[in-house]
């Protein structure tokens, strides 16, 4: 139950993100759920903020305005 109440939190608190750290939470969440069942989820979060940000930042350089 505890876990369910920390990732609604967590998503809830995504549209208040700063736009230099977009793709860092998302990619915590998913990467911190995945480290989780393998007993690494501290590593599997900070793994998961840095390829968020990356494809973020990869999707904002190819994006045609």
């Amino acid at each position: 139950m505890r876990m369910v109440f920390v990732a609604v939190t967590a998503i809830s608190l995504m549209g208040s993100v700063a736009s230099a750290q977009a793709g860092c939470v998302t990619g915590a969440i998913v990467g911190g759920i995945a480290g989780h069942f393998l007993h690494h989820g501290a590593v599997g979060a900070a793994a998961g903020c840095a390829y968020g940000h990356h494809r973020t930042v990869v999707k904002r350089r190819t994006t045609v305005y």
